[in-house]
């Protein structure tokens, strides 16, 4: 069975997420409040690099959810990283969100969008 329309476009909107603050926010260090986390998290003078290194990981994931290649296994790593990342940042770093601990909320939305759009409704 093909995806359907709604499905294609719901996918590329969760790609673009990735994409978004992979390499502007991380890599063009257009937020850099990213770095600033990273740094609260880490404790450790190579921000900057690690924040690259994170945001080259979600372009990786933006192609890989475009490439649909092994479609189960990318959602649940998709949901298991944006889970275990804010549940760290609403601990460690809450006040550098921006939108503080509320980002929480976005973020179970957007677990709730992969996992229905991947795993409930998923095209065989």
């Amino acid at each position: 069975m093909r995806p359907s329309k709604t499905h294609n476009i719901i996918n590329t909107g969760i790609a673009a997420v990735w994409l978004i603050n992979g390499l502007f926010c991380k890599v063009l260090h257009w937020s850099p409040r990213h770095e600033a986390i990273v740094n609260r998290i880490l404790h450790t003078d190579y921000s900057r690099e690690i924040t690259i290194i994170i945001g080259v990981s979600e372009i990786v994931m933006a192609l890989w959810i475009v490439s649909r290649y092994q479609s189960k296994w990318n959602a649940i790593a998709q949901i298991i990283i944006v889970a275990s990342m804010n549940i760290l940042e609403f601990l460690l770093a809450s006040d550098l969100l921006l939108w503080g601990k509320l980002n929480a909320v976005f973020a179970l939305l957007f677990i709730i969008i992969v996992y229905f759009n991947n795993l409930h409704n998923r095209p065989h």
